[in-house]
């Protein structure tokens, strides 16, 4: 494996150290940022997500949610979490997942994870986390709007599950150069109006009535909040601390799987129910 050069000491919150070992572990692989959530530690790094320079300079192995660089992403996750980091042999990992991941890229995503020397995965679609992160009723339709910095992902969650999903090849970091904010608008507008000529239109309706819960950086720009607002004639609802919703909702799915019964056991495919309703599948 290449050498690379150590990183700054990153600043992490609460007492963790690189010196413990870790129960399990949830990490959110963004297109931009990569966030890691630990058990009675909570948020422990945000950081860009980029390799350490090197004879090509920057790699950026993740975009538009897809893994484009699996060494790559190895690498930094072994620098920040694995034998570099003084970490490694996690017993599990929770990973959020663009919606509609191809089996392709979910498996680059759990080779990436090897370095870890992970016993079991866990992967939770990113607008579930997000809900769940917000502390949203699952048991009542809902439409999850995330919209991160290269991505953006619609959901419509009935009985905590993701019905209808859509994804955008567009985010905050295209606005003032590829897209503005109407026009980011638009084209959420126009899933959401898709949607609701599906056989999910009741749904739907069910859902635009109670609220569209919006998640990820984008809900913190309110260009963007009003513009959808008016144009779904619907109320929208940022979740608290956006930007952190679906770390948060794969940190609480991370202590979920870790206090069920079955966690430990040899089965790696069974169901896994979650508090207020949500269920999830182990990956291979």
């Amino acid at each position: 494996m290449t050498s690379f050069p150590r990183r700054a000491p990153l600043q992490r919150r609460g007492a963790w150290s690189a010196s413990q070992r870790s129960f399990g572990i949830a990490i959110d692989l963004g297109s931009a940022r990569t966030r890691a959530w630990m058990p009675d530690h909570g948020l422990i790094f945000d950081v860009p997500t980029i390799t350490s320079p090197g004879a090509d300079g920057v790699s950026y192995p993740v975009r538009r949610g897809n893994i484009v660089d699996r060494p790559g992403a190895a690498r930094m996750l072994d620098q920040l979490l694995g034998c570099r980091a003084g970490l490694g042999r996690y017993s599990l990992i929770v990973l959020t997942t663009p919606v509609l991941c191809a089996d392709q890229q979910r498996s680059a995503a759990l080779a990436a994870l090897e370095v870890l020397d992970v016993r079991k995965v866990l992967t939770i679609e990113s607008v579930k986390a997000a809900a769940f992160g917000a502390g949203a009723d699952l048991n009542r339709p809902l439409l999850v709007v995330d919209i991160g910095a290269h991505l953006t992902e619609v959901g419509l969650l009935v009985h905590s599950a993701v019905m209808q999903a859509h994804r955008l090849a567009v985010g905050t970091s295209d606005l003032g150069t590829t897209t503005t904010a109407a026009g980011l608008v638009r084209s959420i507008v126009a899933v959401v109006t898709d949607l609701l000529g599906q056989d999910c239109r009741p749904q739907v309706v069910g859902a635009l009535d109670r609220g569209l819960l919006l998640t990820g950086g984008g809900a913190l720009r309110p260009e963007i909040t009003y513009r959808l607002a008016k144009r779904l004639s619907a109320p929208v609802r940022p979740a608290p601390a956006p930007h952190f919703a679906a770390i948060r909702g794969a940190g609480l799915t991370l202590v979920a799987a870790q206090r069920h019964p079955s966690f430990g056991t040899k089965s790696r495919c069974d169901s896994l129910r979650l508090p207020a309703g949500g269920t999830e599948r182990r990956a291979d």
